[in-house]
């Protein structure tokens, strides 16, 4: 078995040690930055100490201008071990003192009353504090002093411990590499050596002597793995075993199976002779196919003569159809018939109101016509009387004049909407007066039923087709709406719009009635298709309105509707068909 170049303990060890090497020097370089923090941190509390034992003598004594006593002071001051250079001067910042690294370096920036710390170049430090000197309750600042020190001295102080916590380090890590590398050596690497020596010396033909003698005291996984080594080679054996045993087993079926043949081939004999037999009856059968074969035949011949029978009758069916053709042919024409009917019922019961008023207002001037004549001829004719005459007159052949102007606008629409009905000639007409005209001779049909109907149209919009079928198709849309879309007593909303498209002509009809739901609105346009067959209706209506679109105006028609959402149309046809 070929030597593993790098070990697992070794790879585990190596990560092991190098995250402890990288813990270790991280905790280390913190703790010497937190003790050279603590140390800089004391020495700036020493120098605010110094500021409070020599800012008093040091302030008399420029205030008193003494300044050779400043100056002992300033070199009193450099003797200090933390003090490395010491900066005095006035209040007009002229130097008074400067000693030590002090001559290097001055502050630039005033100086708060409590002093501040300052970090310079070179890892030098200083602490700046002004000098004020109280005389009759006043205060006056004669100077500033700024005290000097640097990174020396901290690590002068800190020396000792950084090299304790280096130590320390070190000798811990050591210790652990050692202790490590034991351990790992002892646990891991030796006995897997041990388990990878025995299992590359294992024996196919003797497993049972290729087993992993070795004791392991504790319950870890390498004992494990050689328990389950173990078990694998025992159950090697036992398959082994078994495999001897089906060998066996095989042998002695081989033995079982030649037997099997030698009884095979005797059935085979007695086989061969039913076959003889079997065929025989095959020839039998084949003499009763083909007297089967001559009654088929016989079969085919009268179905023959009754698909000529069945020909027969539909070329019947087919005339039947035709004149199934005619009579609907004939209901549309009814259909179209009972609604010009329905028309001329409505207008001529619309047409007697205003002609009932003008009888009426005519029979009134008559009346007093003769009163006035019999008082002219009595001579008893006054001014208030003739004043009176005239009122009455005026208001009477007013109302008479507005009755049969509005009664011949009623009958001039309906004939040119019975006109154009009863016509299929094609003409070029103004759509948007014409379906106003179409509405108005549909109002006596609507007066019991108080529904809104509003028609948007652009004016002037000129097409060229046959006016009856623009006329029967509002008629259409709009009764099916009075008739199917309302209860009664219901109020609805009707809206006819119209749009110029390009050449074509977009008519959209829309009402807020009962709607229907997808299995109906699928069947909307299909003859004979009525949701009141049992109110007389016909199903004639959608059906005239869909040939009159695609058959007339050469155009389409779609419908769009939801239950309780009512029922929309949308028509479009070029503008000259």
């Amino acid at each position: 078995m070929a030597r593993v170049k790098t070990g697992l303990s070794r790879k585990l060890l190596i990560r092991v040690l190098s995250v402890y090497f990288v813990l270790t020097l991280i905790v280390t370089v913190g703790q010497i930055f937190t003790e050279y923090l603590a140390t800089k941190s004391h020495i700036e509390s020493e120098l605010r100490t110094l500021k409070n034992t020599f800012s008093t003598s040091l302030t008399r004594a420029i205030w008193e201008l003494n300044l050779d006593q400043a100056a002992s002071i300033a070199e009193g001051l450099m003797e200090l071990p933390i003090v490395e250079g010491v900066h005095i001067r006035d209040e007009n910042g002229e130097e008074i003192a400067r000693l030590g690294i002090g001559e290097e370096l001055m502050p630039t920036t005033s100086i708060a009353l409590t002093g501040q710390l300052v970090d310079y170049s070179g890892s030098v430090f200083g602490y700046s504090f002004p000098l004020i000197f109280e005389f009759s309750g006043r205060t006056s600042e004669v100077g500033d002093v700024t005290l000097y020190s640097s990174f020396d001295i901290i690590f002068g102080r800190i020396k000792i411990g950084v090299f304790f916590l280096i130590g320390n380090a070190i000798v811990k890590t050591t210790f652990l590499v050692f202790l490590f590398m034991t351990a790992f050596r002892r646990m891991l690497s030796e006995p897997l050596h041990a388990i990878t020596g025995q299992m590359s010396d294992f024996d196919p033909e003797h497993p049972e002597d290729s087993k992993i003698d070795m004791q392991i005291d504790d319950d870890n996984e390498l004992r494990q793995l050689t328990e389950s080594y173990n078990k694998v080679i025992s159950d090697l054996i036992n398959s082994q075993r078994k495999l001897r045993g089906a060998q066996d087993d095989l042998k002695l079926a081989n033995k079982k199976l030649d037997d099997q043949n030698l009884l095979l081939e005797q059935e085979v004999a007695k086989k061969t002779a039913s076959l003889s037999q079997i065929m025989l009856d095959l020839e039998r059968q084949k003499d009763e196919l083909l007297i089967n074969q001559r009654e088929l035949r016989q079969e085919n011949e009268n179905r023959q003569y009754i698909e000529a029978e069945l020909r027969k009758k539909n070329t019947e069916l087919a005339n039947s159809m035709d004149t199934l053709n005619q009579a609907r042919d004939q209901l549309v024409e009814s259909e179209r018939m009972a609604s010009l009917g329905g028309l001329v019922a409505g207008i001529a019961h619309d047409v007697n109101t205003p002609i009932g008023v003008s009888v009426t207002a005519a029979s009134f001037l008559e009346q007093r016509l003769s009163t006035l004549q019999q008082d002219y001829k009595d001579k008893t004719l006054t001014n208030k009387s003739m004043n009176l005459f005239i009122q009455e007159a005026e208001q009477t052949t007013q109302l008479l004049l507005n009755n049969l102007h509005r009664a011949s606008e009623l009958i001039a629409s309906f004939k040119q909407v019975a006109a154009d009905q009863t016509s299929e000639a094609e003409r070029r007409f103004e759509l948007n007066s014409y379906l106003n005209e179409v509405l108005q001779s549909l109002k006596p049909s609507f007066k019991q039923r108080p529904h809104e109907i509003s028609i948007q149209c652009p004016s002037p919009l000129e097409v060229y087709c046959a006016p009856g079928v623009i006329a029967q198709i509002v008629t259409n849309l709009l009764m099916n709406s009075m008739i199917h879309a309302f209860d009664e007593g219901q109020v609805g909303h009707i809206a006819l719009n119209v749009v110029e498209d390009d050449q074509d002509i977009l008519m959209t009809y829309q009402d807020d009635g009962k709607g229907l739901d997808e299995k109906h609105l699928e069947r909307l346009f299909d003859a004979f298709f009525t949701t009141r067959r049992e109110e007389g209706g016909t199903g004639l209506g959608t059906h005239i309105m869909y040939n009159l679109v695609t058959q007339a105006l050469k155009g389409r028609i779609e419908a769009f509707s939801e239950p309780g959402k009512g029922l929309r149309y949308e028509i479009r046809f070029p503008k000259r068909v």
